[in-house]
C-alpha cells in the first residue's frame, strides 16, 4: 500500500506539476493552426481547396529536427547567462508564440488569406520550436525512473491545452469574435511561461553548458552525432525504407478526413457551441477511452496485431462521417460519429506510438523518435493539404468514402511487414558501431 501511495505522490512533485503546465502550453497552439483555424476559414467563406492547403502550415512540425541541434547547443545572448540554456530558449519561443498568436487573431482571412496563412506558419514554427525545448526540459529535469511519470504529465497537459484551444476558442469566438478568441489563447501561453520561470534550470543542462564552455565541439562531429549516425543506424535494418513508408501511410485516411472535419461541421449547419460541446469536450473523453483501449490491445496482442486491429477500426470509422453527411444536422448522430471516430482514432494513435517507440535504438532514442514523429505528421500536413480540393470536387459523401479507401495502402503494407516478420523488438536494435 505504501508503494502505491509513493507512486501517486510523485505527481505532486513540483517538477512534475511544472511539466504538466509546460505540456499545456505545448498542446495549446496545435488546433489554432488546424481544426479551430479551419472553422474560422469556413465561416469567412474561404474555399475548401484553400482550407485544405492551410494544412501545409504544419510543415514546421515535420521539419523541427533540422533546427533542433542549434537550439540544443547555441546560447542566446545575455538570456542564457541569466536564465540558463533551456529556460532562455523556452521563454524566447513562448514570447514569439504569444506575439504571433496575437497577430494571427487580428488578421482577416476573408480579405487577405495569404497573410493569415503566413502568420499561421509563423505560429506553427514557434510552436514546434517550443516543443523542442520543452521535450528536452522534461527529459533533463527528471531522473531516469521518473520519465514515465513525466510523459504522462505531458500528455495530460497537452490534451488540456488542445481542449482549451478547441472548445475554449470556439466559445470565445461565439461570444466575442475570433480576435478575442486568439487573444485569449495567447494569454493562456502565460501558463507555460510561469511554469518555466518557477522551475530551476535542469542540472544536466547546466553541466552540458559548462562542458561546452570548456571545449569547442567540432561541427562535423556534432552533425554526425545529431543527425547522420541515427539515420545510418536505422538504414542498416532490414526493410527500413518500407518501415518509413508505413509510418507515413498508416494515418493517411484519418488525417485527410480530420483536416476537413471543422469545415464539414459548419457545412452541416452545426453551431460553434455544438461543435465545442460534442467534438472538443465529449470528443476528448472518447479519445482518452480509445488511448486506453489501444494500450490494452498492444499489451494483449502485441504491437503489430494491435496496429492491424486498431487500423481497421480507424479506417471504418470514417464511414460515420459519410453517414453524417446524409443525415445532416443531427446532434445525436454527431455524438455517435464523434464518439466512434475519436475512440478508434485514440486506439490507432496508442498502437502507433508504441510501434514508433519500439523502433528506436536505445542509443538514439530522442533523435530517432523526433525523426519518426516528424514523418508521422506528414499525413496531417502535406498529404492532408489536398483534402479540401477533393471535398470540393467530390462532395462530402464521396470524399469520406475516399478517405476510407485511402487507409487501405497502409494496412496492406502492414500485412506485408507482418508476413515478412519485419517487426520491431524493444531493446533489440543494433548497438552503435564501436560500442563495447
Amino acid at each position: 500500500m505504501r508503494r502505491w501511495l509513493d507512486a501517486v505522490a510523485i505527481y505532486r512533485d513540483p517538477r512534475v506539476v511544472a511539466i504538466f503546465f509546460m505540456g499545456f502550453s505545448s498542446g495549446l497552439p496545435l488546433a489554432l493552426t488546424g481544426a479551430t483555424l479551419g472553422i474560422w476559414l469556413k465561416e469567412s467563406n474561404v474555399s475548401l481547396t484553400a482550407i485544405g492547403l492551410f494544412a501545409l502550415v504544419g510543415i514546421a512540425y515535420n521539419l523541427k529536427f533540422l533546427w533542433a541541434p542549434a537550439m540544443d547547443r547555441a546560447p542566446l545572448p545575455w538570456l542564457t547567462r541569466w536564465l540558463g540554456r533551456r529556460r532562455s530558449w523556452a521563454l524566447a519561443t513562448q514570447a514569439a508564440l504569444i506575439a504571433s498568436l496575437l497577430a494571427l487573431g487580428h488578421s482577416d482571412p476573408a480579405a487577405n488569406p495569404a497573410l493569415t496563412a503566413l502568420l499561421a506558419l509563423v505560429v506553427a514554427f514557434c510552436s514546434a520550436s517550443q516543443d523542442i525545448v520543452i521535450d528536452a526540459f522534461r527529459i533533463e529535469l527528471l531522473e531516469e525512473h521518473e520519465q514515465g511519470v513525466g510523459a504522462a504529465a505531458t500528455q495530460y497537459g497537452y490534451r488540456g491545452g488542445m481542449l482549451v484551444s478547441g472548445a475554449g476558442a470556439l466559445y470565445a469566438a461565439s461570444y466575442g469574435g475570433w480576435s478575442l478568441a486568439y487573444s485569449a489563447m495567447a494569454a493562456f501561453v502565460l501558463v507555460g511561461v510561469a511554469a518555466v520561470i518557477m522551475t530551476r534550470e535542469p542540472r544536466r543542462a547546466v553541466a552540458a553548458g559548462l562542458a561546452m564552455g570548456r571545449k569547442a565541439v567540432a561541427l562535423q562531429s556534432a552533425v554526425k552525432e545529431a543527425l547522420a549516425e541515427p539515420f545510418a543506424e536505422f538504414m542498416r535494418r532490414e526493410g527500413w525504407a518500407l518501415i518509413l513508408l508505413f509510418v507515413v501511410l498508416y494515418k493517411v485516411g484519418d488525417a485527410i478526413a480530420g483536416v476537413m472535419a471543422g469545415p464539414f461541421y459548419i457545412a452541416m449547419g452545426f453551431t460553434k457551441i455544438e461543435i465545442a460541446n460534442v467534438s472538443k469536450i465529449f470528443g476528448l473523453g472518447a479519445t482518452l477511452i480509445g488511448v486506453f483501449l489501444g494500450g490494452f490491445f498492444v499489451y494483449r496482442l502485441g504491437v503489430m496485431k494491435a496496429l492491424m486491429v486498431c487500423g481497421i477500426a480507424q479506417m471504418l470509422s470514417n464511414l460515420m462521417y459519410a453517414a453524417q453527411a446524409v443525415v445532416g444536422h443531427d446532434v445525436a448522430f454527431l455524438i455517435a460519429t464523434i464518439g466512434i471516430e475519436n475512440v478508434t482514432g485514440g486506439m490507432g494513435s496508442a498502437a502507433f506510438v508504441a510501434y514508433l517507440s519500439s523502433l528506436c535504438n536505445v542509443a538514439y532514442t530522442a533523435t530517432q523518435y523526433a525523426l519518426l514523429s516528424s514523418l508521422m505528421a506528414v499525413p496531417r500536413t502535406v498529404l492532408a493539404s489536398s483534402g479540401g480540393a477533393f471535398a470540393e470536387t467530390m462532395g462530402w459523401v464521396p470524399f469520406f468514402l475516399f478517405t476510407t479507401v485511402a487507409a487501405l495502402p497502409g494496412l496492406v503494407l502492414l500485412w506485408w511487414l507482418m508476413r515478412r516478420d519485419i517487426v520491431p523488438h524493444l531493446g533489440a536494435a543494433e548497438a552503435p558501431r564501436g560500442s563495447p
